[in-house]
């Protein structure tokens, strides 16, 4: 998992967001077992308190549970995961639309660059299956 960190926001949030967007891409599947939390603060080089907090806001959101005696895992619960996913997919859309009016288009002018974009740039399933 890639761990950098910028000055934006507090370090427990953007481990949420990159555990999240590891479920929620399906890096990590459902009922997959996580690494201890000694173990992931170690890898990203964070205090094990900061990634305690990180799981204990994956846990109230529903992403990950507990088992006793057993660690953590990612939910089983698909909704949940298709849920936060629609989520972080609006987060997104909602980011972009407000760079793009700071740029001044309207949004009829992003509708229609999107167009454009995943018109030349997106191959379609047929030239997917061609090759």
């Amino acid at each position: 998992m890639d761990w950098n960190f910028n000055n934006d926001m507090p370090i427990y949030t953007q481990l949420v967001d990159k555990i999240k967007l590891s479920i929620v891409s399906g890096q990590l599947a459902p009922g997959d077992k996580l690494n201890t939390v000694r173990e992931l603060a170690a890898e990203a080089k964070v205090n094990p308190n900061t990634m305690q907090r990180a799981f204990q806001e994956l846990e109230r959101g529903g992403l990950v549970f507990s088992q006793r005696n057993s660690g953590r895992f990612v939910t089983e619960d698909v909704e949940a995961i298709m849920t936060a996913k629609k989520a972080l997919a609006q987060q997104y859309i909602q980011s972009f639309i407000k760079n793009m009016e700071q740029l001044g288009y309207t949004d009829e002018e992003i509708l229609g660059l999107l167009r454009d974009c995943l018109l030349y740039t997106s191959p379609s399933p047929r030239d997917t299956e061609r090759s």
